[in-house]
C-alpha cells in the first residue's frame, strides 16, 4: 500500500512538473516567426484585417508573422486540413462565422464545426444595406415602403448563398414584413459591382464596402450596436426599429492537437493586438467592429451563435 501511495505521489509530482514546464514554454511563446493562413484570396476582409494585425504583431510578441493564402470552397478547403498541421502554435489559421457553422450543415464540407478550435474572434464586419448614389431611395424607410408595395421586386445583391449577407436579408424581410429577392454573387466585389451598375435595386453587403467605394454608394443602415466611427451619419437598424445586429465574424483557430496553454497564449496575443491604438484606428477607419471573444469565452459564444445560425439555416431552407 505504501509503495502504491509513493507511486501515486511521484506520478502527481511528474504531472505537476510537466504542467509547470508547459506553462513556462507558453509564457515564452513565440520564439520564432509564426505562419498565419488565410483561407481566402488576398484582398478580402479576412486578408485586410490580418494585414492590420501583422503590422503590430512584432510589437506585441517580438516575432514576425507571415501571411499565406489557401483559398478554395469558401474557406472549407483550408479548414478541412487544419487538424493535419502540427499543433505547436506556430501555424494559425483565420476562421469565419457563419461559414464554419453553415458549411457543414449544407453537406460535404470536409469538416464538422466541432472539429475546429477557434481561440479568439477579434472582429466582425457588419452587414449593411447599400444603394447606388443615384438611387431613388434616400432612406431605409423609403426602400421598405417600396418593397411592401412591390413584393419580390426589390433585389439585394450579396456575397454568396447562405452567407452572413443572405442571413441578414432573410431576417430583415421577417422584421420589416416584406418580401425581397436575394441575388448571390461569388464574393463582395462582384456583389458591390452589381449595386454600382444598378443590376440590383440594392445590396446587403459588408459595411467595409462603404470605405472602398466612397461616395459611389449610399449606406442606408448598418447592423451594428452603435454607429460606426467611419460612418457617423449612417443609422443602425436598431435605431430605425429593426433588431438586426451582426455580420461576418473573423478570428484565429489552431489545430486540435495544440496544448491548452498555447491556445490561451495565442488568444492573449490577439487580445493584446486588439488593444493597440494603431490597430484599433486602422480597423475603425476601415469599417470593422472590434470584438474580444477570448478562448475562455469561446464555448458560450459558439453555443449562442450556433443556435442563431441554426434558426437562420431553417429560414434559408438548409435545414428542415
Amino acid at each position: 500500500m505504501a509503495s502504491k501511495t509513493l507511486l501515486a505521489m511521484a506520478a502527481a509530482a511528474t504531472l505537476g512538473l510537466a504542467g509547470q514546464v508547459a506553462a513556462q514554454e507558453a509564457s515564452d511563446f513565440p520564439t520564432k516567426p509564426m505562419t498565419y493562413i488565410i483561407p481566402f484570396n488576398a484582398g478580402g476582409e479576412s486578408d485586410i484585417s490580418a494585414r492590420f494585425q501583422q503590422s503590430v504583431w512584432n510589437k506585441v510578441t517580438g516575432q514576425d508573422v507571415v501571411i499565406q493564402y489557401q483559398p478554395g470552397a469558401g474557406g472549407a478547403q483550408a479548414w478541412s486540413q487544419l487538424n493535419q498541421i502540427a499543433g505547436d502554435g506556430y501555424t494559425i489559421m483565420g476562421i469565419n462565422l457563419p461559414h464554419t457553422v453553415l458549411q457543414p450543415m449544407e453537406g460535404e464540407s470536409g469538416y464538422q464545426t466541432d472539429d475546429l478550435t477557434p481561440v479568439h474572434y477579434f472582429h466582425y464586419t457588419p452587414d449593411a444595406i447599400f444603394v447606388s448614389k443615384d438611387s431613388q431611395f434616400q432612406t431605409l424607410e423609403q426602400l421598405v415602403e417600396y418593397a411592401k408595395a412591390n413584393p419580390g421586386l426589390v433585389t439585394f445583391s450579396g456575397s454568396g448563398s447562405n452567407s452572413s449577407n443572405n442571413l441578414a436579408q432573410v431576417k430583415f424581410d421577417e422584421l420589416a414584413g416584406i418580401t425581397t429577392t436575394y441575388v448571390p454573387f461569388s464574393g463582395t466585389s462582384p456583389a458591390i459591382t452589381a449595386v454600382l451598375g444598378n443590376q440590383t435595386v440594392a445590396g446587403f453587403n459588408y459595411a467595409t464596402s462603404g470605405v472602398s467605394q466612397g461616395e459611389e454608394l449610399r449606406m442606408l443602415a448598418v447592423a451594428s450596436d452603435e454607429r460606426l466611427p467611419a460612418f457617423p451619419d449612417v443609422p443602425t437598424f436598431k435605431e430605425l426599429g429593426y433588431d438586426l445586429v451582426g455580420g461576418a465574424y473573423r478570428g484565429v483557430a489552431v489545430p486540435d492537437s495544440t496544448p491548452e496553454e498555447l491556445r490561451q497564449r495565442i488568444s492573449q496575443i490577439v487580445q493584446q493586438i486588439n488593444e493597440d491604438p494603431e490597430f484599433q484606428q486602422k480597423m475603425e477607419d476601415a469599417g470593422f467592429v472590434l470584438t474580444d471573444i477570448t478562448y475562455d469565452k469561446m464555448p458560450a459564444f459558439l453555443e449562442e451563435m450556433t443556435a442563431e445560425y441554426t434558426k437562420g439555416a431553417k429560414a434559408l431552407g438548409i435545414l428542415q
